[in-house]
């Protein structure tokens, strides 16, 4: 089975969620329950069904400039892997669940998203 979400706009960056965690531990922890409630709500408005493991998860990351580095960007991945697993779309996201994750990274100045391709091992 394969399944894609879009979710529009872009994630927090490696950078935004240190910053946020140096000047408040609460601040990060709110930041992590923001972005998974966004995504959520997207997981939700796409209606995707569970799914077997292992799952390979690929995320192409589309953003409205080159400026974020790609290593920044990816932290996002976190915040949807943990919004997919408390879905019940993935099982688990250990390494016993997910057979690989890979990644693309674009700039869509027009429509700044991330594309997420999940399909069954």
């Amino acid at each position: 089975m394969r399944q894609v979400i879009v979710i529009p706009g872009r994630l927090p960056s490696m950078n935004d969620i240190i910053r946020a965690c140096r000047t408040n531990p609460h601040a990060g922890a709110k930041m992590k329950r923001d972005s998974e409630a966004v995504v959520m709500g997207c997981i939700y408005a796409s209606r995707l069904v569970a799914m077997k493991s292992p799952v390979h998860v690929h995320f192409a990351w589309y953003e409205r400039d080159a400026r974020r580095d790609p290593d920044n960007i990816r932290a996002g991945a976190k915040f949807l892997l943990d919004a997919l697993t408390r879905t019940g779309v993935i099982e688990n996201d250990s390494q016993a669940h997910i057979a690989g994750l890979s990644d693309t990274f674009e700039v869509d100045k027009a429509n700044p998203r991330i594309e997420v391709t999940l399909e069954e091992a």
